[in-house]
């Protein structure tokens, strides 16, 4: 969790502290729909970041020239909105694999559309064609990532777009 994180989280559990002594029921039911959302784009986010750097983590293991860095706090736009989250930028050569993540923070921020709770967008330097731009969608089970035709992303596919950093 980063300090702006925290430092949100804080001010959260203070204005529902608050609602709660005043009697609005309403701001905190509100507000508690809010946290538990963040925990959901939290961890989703961290899963395609960690699964990226778990997959790059693994070439480096075996001797491949490749730089990961990550960057966070990264703002990014998504359609007129700003998107609070990370980057992880994994190079190989001339080739970058870049993967920002992350979500609307305050209503300054704009809108999330499309059922989105987080947004990941996955680009490759000079390979404008290979761009995915991902969804955190709540499920009937569990939230999942889907890409712009609403197939589930899994594993396999940020695998795929290593590969294609890789030349593969």
């Amino acid at each position: 969790m980063t300090e702006l994180d925290q430092v949100w989280s804080e001010m959260l559990s203070n204005a529902a502290a608050k609602a709660i002594d005043r009697g609005n029921r309403d701001v905190v039911d509100y507000l508690r729909l809010k946290a538990a959302n963040d925990a959901i784009r939290a961890a989703g986010v961290g899963w395609v970041l960690d699964t990226i750097i778990e997959i790059a983590g693994g070439a480096v293991r075996a001797q491949a020239a490749i730089a990961i860095e990550r960057e966070e706090p990264h703002n990014f736009a998504h359609g007129n909105s700003n998107m609070v989250g990370s980057r992880i930028n994994v190079r190989n050569g001339v080739r970058c694999l870049t993967v920002e993540a992350g979500w609307t923070r305050t209503p300054r921020d704009g809108v999330m559309r499309g059922r989105a709770l987080a947004v990941a967008i996955i680009s490759h330097f000079g390979l404008p064609k290979m761009r995915a731009e991902l969804r955190l969608v709540h499920s009937e089970t569990l939230p999942r990532w889907i890409d712009e035709t609403d197939t589930v992303v899994d594993s396999s596919e940020l695998r795929r777009h290593f590969d294609v950093l890789l030349g593969k």
